[in-house]
């Protein structure tokens, strides 16, 4: 089974231009307690480097691109984000890293939780601990 896990969100549009909704339950697996989102990632600098125990999300590049590395402790799947109207859901107990930011790369990220910091795995030797028991 693959750890990534796209959305492909529905774009509606006309000689005005597009738009993408992103309904919590409908589009996105939970309901959003956070938003949050990067952007100016200088080059050559990944972000990520966790895991989160209990919190979900979901991640979509609204503009730009960027490359997503999701690890469940036995494989690790890239995938670009490159498209407004492409996401990817990011369970519990997933490694994630961000790399290859594009200039003009914001990546919007939706969680069903508010920030803990308890939540975060930050030591991959943590992760495979806790994922590999």
């Amino acid at each position: 089974m693959s750890l990534i896990k796209i959305i492909n969100f529905p774009t509606i549009g006309d000689e005005r231009g597009s738009l993408i909704a992103m309904e919590a339950k409908d589009q996105i697996p939970f309901n959003i307690k956070r938003v949050y989102f990067i952007f100016d990632t200088q080059k050559n600098v990944s972000r990520g480097f966790h895991a989160h125990k209990d919190h979900q999300q979901v991640a979509v590049c609204v503009s730009g691109k960027c490359r997503m590395t999701l690890d469940d402790g036995k494989k690790s799947e890239e995938v670009w984000l490159d498209s407004p109207n492409k996401g990817i859901f990011i369970d519990k107990h997933i490694w994630r890293e961000m790399h290859d930011f594009s200039d003009d790369c914001v990546l919007l990220v939706l969680a069903n939780e508010n920030y803990s910091e308890s939540d975060y795995i930050r030591s991959y030797d943590q992760f495979l601990k806790i994922t590999n028991q």
